[in-house]
């Protein structure tokens, strides 16, 4: 049977200077100059960029075809171990118990609401209701105040994260008449919930401005309390573990800066923390008249806690509680009544750790297996002696656990269903170290059954971030067992850019250093061949946005590498991005890749690895891009462009493809259900290349 032609995108030259330096672009046209208004409606892109889309979405599909069959049994998998009429453990909360839950056959979550004994049970939000007649549907924030008569709720119908923030009376069980548009989602109360705090999204996605909402009154008349001028800034709202402190946090991805609205006080101006000071971070919790801040001043790279007075929170009045300590990495801290907890990591693996305040007596929460996952999962009680938390490894469901810092007991509340059957014995995971040129190790984890053969033929999937300081746990995934139970290894790289290894593992993968999250990814595949694990005609790199651009990077410097690249929603323009300030997550991200619009080596560092600008006659692995046309994170003119540069200047006859979602956004499709076909279709991918299909 002949194979279909792909499509060709128009070469439009677009000669672009900066720094003197002169580089063209061909396909930037295919930036829609109305990208805005697409985000809200998609039925106004452009009719030239919408035809090379949907021709690539038409290729797409018929290349693979004859996979059809292959994807419905994985999607049948990977449905078969979800328990579709799940149920969260439920969170006290006054005199009742909040929690969600699933139906059979429903794609989105129904809020439940019960009395304390888990009586008189109760919907107060049904998704599958609010999504009905919607082709895109995703929740955004729900919370109740402290009252629990309303609930505010947002949600996103384009797949733009442009939320519709509503208000619900739960005593009726109705929304408000009016709605208020273009929030980051969620709301905050005051502790009276005559007022509520959100975000309002400016017209290039930014969240910049806050607003008081006075319950019962016209959105229009709100109050604008606070607004970010500066672009490279984000801004959020939350409120303390005690319900006592509204958090105006403003942050990019190397400083902070906290305001402070009693809840108890909404009509206030905010109060000023600590004013922000380029690279200092510090996130707070609040106790009484005491503030626990989290903060990595003063040199502390992996963190340190530090007291205040609320009186006098400046950081002259910061002192020291728990003290830094390298290597040992503390993510997060939460404050409760008689207790702080806090999360941390340390060579690689987390823990969780108990500090009783009266004493500063502390303990650790013990485990046994030698690579796991730890989530905390909060709750909205402050005078408790119990906190919640998840765990899971690679081949262990994942648990959720109540424990009391008092007596020191956990209580098993749940553990993760899987229907089809899960036997854990049947399954080894490993980690491995992989030894890079400059005298470092990558951490590689590692799972597959035990019969499969390690002397080099067995295929394996190559999963890759390194962003962010966001660090990839070892955790339970069923979806992964669809391709380990048809014989792949499944591999996650540890690498750096991620905070793995503590902060400087992610120092040493940014800005001036981002080639090493790139060198560590090819490293571990070598590392995995040369040990028996795969071979490099068997290895399937799989990253998704800026593990994205991390495919594109590695599918340039070390093709013959991999068998076939899966980016997703992949951020492979950089540099055309980073020079781009009026893009959403431009500015915000300078401090993450450097400025290449006023530091001349930045933006020759930039060009020196972004994927669109090396792409090279070469041949490349078997390559499938996913994209989203409303996507506000990473466009989807990004994977349209470099897939139409690969198309036009690669060598050999491997496979490249190009799936742009045209109802979503940078998750992809919204339903639990609707979701797994897209993996689906991402692993029949992987299998097609390694001979599997």
């Amino acid at each position: 049977m002949k194979q279909p032609k792909p499509p060709r995108a128009e070469a439009r030259p677009l000669t672009l200077e900066t720094h003197g330096i002169t580089r063209q672009d061909d396909y930037a046209w295919l930036r829609a100059e109305n990208w805005q208004e697409v985000m809200r409606d998609p039925d106004v892109l452009d009719a030239d960029i919408r035809a090379y889309l949907e021709a690539e979405n038409a290729y797409q599909e018929t290349m693979l075809a004859p996979t059809k069959d292959l994807q419905d049994k994985l999607f049948a998998e990977m449905r078969g171990r979800i328990k579709e009429d799940d149920s969260s453990v439920p969170s006290p909360d006054g005199p009742y118990l909040y929690g969600m839950k699933f139906v059979t056959g429903g794609q989105h979550p129904k809020f439940l609401r019960s009395k304390r004994d888990g009586s008189d049970e109760e919907i107060i939000l049904d998704g599958d209701k609010e999504a009905e007649g919607k082709a895109y549907f995703k929740f955004g924030g729900a919370g109740h105040s402290s009252d629990h008569k309303l609930l505010a709720w947002g949600y996103d119908d384009k797949g733009s994260e442009f939320y519709s923030l509503q208000i619900r009376d739960l005593e009726t069980g109705k929304d408000s008449e009016t709605r208020i548009e273009d929030t980051s989602g969620g709301g905050t109360f005051s502790a009276d919930g005559k007022y509520l705090f959100y975000i309002r999204l400016d017209a290039n996605h930014r969240p910049s401005k806050l607003f008081r909402h006075e319950i019962g009154t016209d959105p229009a008349s709100d109050a604008l309390i606070f607004e970010e001028e500066d672009a490279g800034f984000f801004m959020g709202v939350g409120k303390t573990q005690s319900g006592d402190t509204i958090i105006i946090d403003i942050h990019d991805h190397e400083t902070s800066e906290i305001w402070t609205i009693s809840a108890h006080a909404p009509l206030d101006p905010p109060h000023l923390i600590a004013p922000r000071d380029t690279g200092v971070e510090y996130s707070l919790d609040d106790n009484g008249d005491t503030y626990y801040i989290l903060t990595n001043l003063g040199g502390a790279e992996d963190f340190k806690i530090v007291t205040a007075p609320k009186a006098t929170p400046g950081r002259e009045f910061w002192t020291d509680l728990v003290p830094h300590k390298p290597g040992c990495l503390i993510l997060s801290h939460d404050v409760y009544k008689t207790f702080m907890v806090r999360l941390e990591r340390e060579n690689g693996l987390p823990r969780i750790v108990i500090h009783r305040l009266a004493d500063h007596i502390e303990h650790e929460i013990s485990f046994d297996e030698e690579a796991f996952s730890l989530g905390l999962g909060g709750g909205y009680e402050f005078d408790t002696t119990e906190i919640r938390f998840s765990y899971s490894s690679m081949t262990t469901p994942s648990r959720v656990y109540d424990y009391d810092v008092e007596t020191r007991k956990r209580l098993l509340r749940k553990e993760q269903e899987v229907p089809s059957g899960h036997v854990a014995g049947d399954y080894v995971t490993r980690r491995l170290q992989a030894p890079t040129a400059d005298g470092e190790t990558v951490p590689i984890s590692l799972l597959y059954r035990k019969d499969t053969p390690l002397d080099g033929s067995a295929p394996c999937l190559l999963y890759g971030y390194g962003s962010y300081g966001m660090s990839m746990p070892a955790s339970f995934n069923t979806n992964a067992l669809s391709l380990v139970d048809r014989g792949f290894v499944y591999a996650i790289a540890h690498i750096r850019g991620g905070k793995d290894k503590g902060f400087r593992w992610y120092r040493d993968g940014r800005r001036e250093t981002k080639k090493n999250t790139f060198t560590d990814f090819i490293v571990a595949a070598k590392h995995m061949a040369s040990e028996g694990f795969t071979s490099h005609d068997r290895i399937i790199a799989q990253g998704g946005s800026a593990g994205g651009m991390l495919m594109g990077a590695v599918s340039n410097m070390a093709p013959e590498a991999f068998a076939g690249i899966i980016a997703e929603v992949p951020f492979v323009d950089v540099l055309s991005t980073m020079l781009d300030d009026t893009l959403p997550l431009t500015p915000p991200e300078w401090p993450e890749w450097g400025n290449p619009i006023t530091e001349k080596p930045a933006y020759e560092y930039i060009a020196s690895y972004s994927p669109y600008d090396n792409v090279a006659a070469k041949d490349y692995p078997a390559i499938l891009a996913v994209g989203g046309l409303t996507d506000p994170r990473v466009t989807y003119w990004e994977p349209a462009k470099w897939v139409a540069k690969l198309r036009a200047t690669k060598t050999g006859d491997n496979l490249l493809m190009l799936k742009t979602n045209m109802e979503a956004g940078h998750g992809g499709a919204s339903g639990r259900f609707d979701r797994l076909k897209e993996v689906a279709l991402v692993q029949a991918f992987a299998l097609m290349v390694v001979g599997k299909a």
